[in-house]
């Protein structure tokens, strides 16, 4: 979670796989809905922000 965090104050890239695809995102925010997390990301392809529950990610990697 604190990479997590860090990536989203300092724009980082991620890699996040959700029920079989991949997307590529600018981390933005890391938001608590209740008791649920949720990254607010930006899809570069589109520029639409994207908000991900992170208990439904199969996966997720920070890019250096």
């Amino acid at each position: 979670m604190e990479q997590l965090q860090r990536a989203a104050r300092l724009g980082r890239r991620v890699v996040l796989r959700r029920r079989g695809t991949e997307y590529i995102a600018v981390a933005r925010r890391v938001l608590q809905e209740g008791r649920r997390d949720a990254l607010l990301a930006l899809l570069p392809t589109t520029g639409e922000e994207v908000r991900f529950q992170l208990e439904d990610l199969d996966e997720l990697h920070v890019l250096p």
